[in-house]
């Protein structure tokens, strides 16, 4: 019956878990927060591009 408590009690690999559970929380941030800024990022490098192409003498 004491090896029940113990188990119950032991609190190994809890920091593990929580370290986990911080970086995959941080992760689904990141892809959330890029997938709003898609399409803003998409237009941004066609513009870009645009100019880079337009500044080139000859093309």
């Amino acid at each position: 019956m004491m090896s029940v408590f113990t188990f119950l009690h032991d609190e190994t690999g809890a920091t593990a878990i929580e370290y986990g559970l911080v970086a995959a929380f941080i992760s689904l941030a990141g892809i959330f927060a890029l997938q709003a800024m898609g399409t803003n990022i998409s237009s941004f490098f066609s513009s870009v591009s645009s100019t880079i192409d337009a500044a080139q003498p000859g093309a």
